[in-house]
């Protein structure tokens, strides 16, 4: 099968577009990459969405208009995925932009992601699979990250999908197992422990963009801190540091998943006029780096991994990369997914294009050790088009008769 996978993250800066050809082997799926490419969004649509956004409030004829222009840029995507395939594929998978997850006491309630899939399935005329989240916060779990089946196949062969419960947080330390994590940084940053013989694990740990944009926008009126220029070349301000590590959101116990519901721009703001002093903007920069760093590296160091292999717009961020090596030198090698033959700016993407194989074959796609869910979910929604996706052939009825 070939099959185009979307993402655009938390960070809404645009789509990343891969194109997949997955073919079995008895118990070995191979995933041959044929291209990938990245799509941003133009400054005004990132406004639109920005503004849709919590904190904001808005309308629903806002969420309608925005929903059908996604559309109309997630079936450009496509149809460049199509392309990179050599013009054909099977399938499109778009889970969409998250414009909000839904999440009570710890518990995911609901999630929203648009993107008009029909649109899409009108441009490149595939089946297009889409809400992939939704099943699994049916099924009592967080819908997030999702991330971890790709790692979990990757870094892991002996791994199975579908470990059933809840991993307890010492299982991957028992027997002196070795385990590694794969880390994106987006604008959330999440993790996937795996180890031979324990259930994988997989959570959001909390802003690694989300924050820096954030603070970006208010301060260079830019989407990021590019290259982590401004990072580089300021101090850490312990007193907002402390501030920003007290969020309870970091002591909380797995399966857990956040958002900008949490981390975004006014969260930013309300910790710096706590704060009570001014404090400049590279300082601010390095910061929200360290707390990036810290909040990643506590995490690794606590289940003892060896290995980080890393993937998404963070590792563009030679501040953060370095500062995370940093904290992991003698303890865990820091790497990237290029070396394993997934590119780092696209892994995501290619993880989605896995996800749609796993839905094409009625196989879960949520590890209910990762979500919390109390089963494993076949994943998301397909909207089909025309033939291609019928079993029979779609020659239209008639006539209808009833019959008691």
């Amino acid at each position: 099968m070939k099959i185009v996978g979307l993402m655009s993250g938390t960070s809404y800066d645009g789509v990343d577009v891969a194109a997949a050809e997955f073919t079995r082997d008895g118990e070995t799926l191979r995933l041959c990459p044929l291209g990938h490419r990245g799509l941003d969004y133009p400054d005004d649509l990132r406004a639109e969405i920005g503004a849709l956004l919590p904190p904001g409030a808005t309308t629903i004829e806002a969420v309608c208009r925005l929903d059908n222009r996604l559309g109309e840029v997630f079936a450009e995507a496509a149809a460049i995925g199509v392309e990179l395939a050599g013009g054909r594929v099977d399938a499109v998978v778009s889970p969409g932009q998250t414009v909000f997850h839904w999440v009570e006491a710890g518990r995911a309630r609901g999630t929203l992601q648009l993107g008009a899939p029909a649109r899409v399935a009108a441009r490149v005329g595939v089946p297009v699979l889409h809400d992939l989240r939704s099943a699994d916060v049916a099924a009592g779990g967080q819908g997030a990250p999702l991330v971890p089946a790709f790692d979990a196949l990757l870094l892991d062969p002996s791994t199975a999908l579908d470990p059933g419960g809840i991993a307890p947080r010492a299982a991957l330390n028992l027997g002196g197992i070795a385990p590694r994590a794969a880390l994106n940084l987006g604008g959330i940053a999440n993790l996937t422990v795996v180890a031979p013989g324990a259930p994988v694990l997989g959570y959001d740990v909390g802003p690694a963009n989300a924050l820096l944009d954030a603070a970006a926008r208010r301060f260079l009126d830019r989407p990021c801190d590019l290259d982590g220029a401004g990072a580089a070349a300021g101090r850490v301000h312990p007193g907002l540091l402390g501030l920003l590590l007290a969020e309870p959101y970091y002591a909380a116990p797995p399966p857990k998943s956040t958002g900008k519901e949490l981390f975004h721009g006014g969260y930013l703001d309300e910790r710096l006029a706590a704060l009570g002093e001014p404090v400049a903007a590279d300082d601010v920069f390095a910061t929200l780096t360290e707390l990036t760093a810290r909040t990643v590296a506590a995490e690794c160091d606590r289940f003892g991994v060896t290995e980080v292999v890393a993937a998404g717009g963070g590792v563009r961020n030679p501040t953060l990369c370095a500062r995370l090596a940093a904290l992991g030198q003698g303890r865990w090698r820091l790497r990237t997914t290029d070396e394993l033959g997934v590119p780092a700016q696209a892994k995501e993407a290619y993880a989605f294009a896995l996800l749609g194989w796993l839905s094409w074959h009625g196989l879960p796609g949520a590890i209910p050790s990762v979500t919390g869910a109390s089963r494993a979910a076949v994943l998301g929604s397909w909207t089909p088009a025309g033939p291609a996706y019928a079993a029979v052939p779609a020659v239209p009825p008639r006539r209808l008769v009833v019959t008691p």
